[in-house]
């Protein structure tokens, strides 16, 4: 993107009262960043949750200069940008409904195509906790995952260096600009993580770490990645947050469950039973939910070829064979036949091995 483009989308970035939801509306429906800026006002009034009191933010007088030595910053610091309209913009994050318009990223990201997960937690990991972690990464580096974390203290920064330790790609995403790291003791690993994988923020390098843009970094947490696992929490924390965002997304969430009596086990057990997370017991319910497969996978046994199906079987059975995953309410609809009914054909086709279920009541055929 060229630069004079770049400095439109900072500056509608910056516009106070804008925020993401409403400048994409703005991009989406005058075409560009730079249009959102020469559109009549008149015209912009008639998009919807656009008000004049919002409008203001786009007459500020110092909008571009302060967009054009953000840009300065960027190119002297070897930074690169990504809008929302970029094809290399992260797959799950564009579909994040109030996704940052544009992140800034530094290292050796690659995103395409990947498995992406975040893993959040408390800072005061327990040695239960840090005992699950390492089993866990050590077990899902067989599916190269790319792991996301905040950089924080406790169970960020151990997600960041056993993933390093496995040769894991890992990204952290931060709360402030590039021009600095928090914490500074951390400050090593983001250095390593350059390497393989690296760092990502929506912050300018004018932005310190203050407490409500952790939130705000919460939501590239969850929104970048296929999955978020919470390894430990207290009943409130940060990374139930994550968690609460994760779940508007509608992506998976993990949860390490622990004794009701651990205080760090609290959040975690909460999320379980309120089926707001999946129980994490290991790697292999990861791989199971998230219907990872490796390439070492063995090949469906011949015998399945020759399962008898009665006629309703067949039709559900061909039907998940030429749509592919497809949830139980749409089976029922597109087959024609009741949800009772729906449940048990299922059920049976699941016992002879012709199809499997998947996390959130969705089918495939095998």
């Amino acid at each position: 993107m060229k630069n004079k483009d770049i400095l439109y989308f900072l500056a509608l970035q910056k516009a106070k009262g804008i925020g993401s939801i409403n400048a994409k509306k703005l991009i989406k429906k005058c075409g560009s960043a730079k249009a959102v800026f020469t559109e009549k006002t008149q015209n912009l009034l008639k998009i919807e949750g656009i008000g004049l009191h919002k409008l203001k933010g786009l007459k500020e007088k110092n909008l571009f200069k302060l967009a054009e030595k953000e840009i300065d910053f960027i190119q002297k610091n070897n930074i690169e940008i990504r809008t929302f309209l970029d094809d290399n913009f992260p797959y799950h994050l564009k579909n994040a409904i109030d996704s940052p318009i544009l992140f800034f990223k530094k290292g050796k990201i690659n995103l395409e195509n990947k498995r992406i997960i975040s893993i959040v937690g408390t800072r005061n990991m327990t040695n239960y906790g840090k005992s699950f972690l390492e089993k866990l990464i050590d077990e899902i580096k067989l599916y190269n995952p790319v792991v996301i974390s905040g950089l924080a203290y406790g169970v960020d920064i151990l997600a960041h260096q056993l993933a390093i330790k496995n040769n894991l790609q890992t990204v952290a995403v931060l709360a402030h600009g590039l021009n600095q790291i928090y914490p500074k003791k951390h400050h090593k690993e983001a250095t390593k993580m350059l390497e393989n994988g690296g760092l990502v923020t929506e912050f300018w390098s004018t932005s310190n770490p203050d407490r409500e843009n952790f939130i705000k970094r919460n939501r590239i947490v969850a929104g970048i990645s296929q999955a978020t696992i919470v390894i430990e929490s207290a009943i409130k924390g940060g990374s139930l947050i994550t968690a609460d965002i994760a779940n508007s997304y509608n992506r998976d969430v993990f949860a390490l469950p622990g004794r009701t009596s651990d205080l760090f086990s609290a959040g975690c057990n909460n999320l379980i039973k309120t089926n707001k997370a999946a129980m994490l017991t290991s790697a292999k319910d990861l791989a199971y939910l998230l219907n990872w497969e490796t390439k070492t996978k063995q090949k469906p046994i011949q015998k399945q070829l020759f399962v008898e199906l009665d006629s309703a079987e067949k039709t559900i059975y061909n039907y998940l064979l030429k749509e592919g995953k497809q949830s139980l309410d749409i089976i029922a609809l597109h087959c024609n036949l009741p949800i009772y009914k729906i449940s048990s054909i299922l059920l049976n086709l699941e016992l002879k091995g012709v199809i499997r279920p998947l996390h959130g009541k969705i089918f495939e055929a095998i």
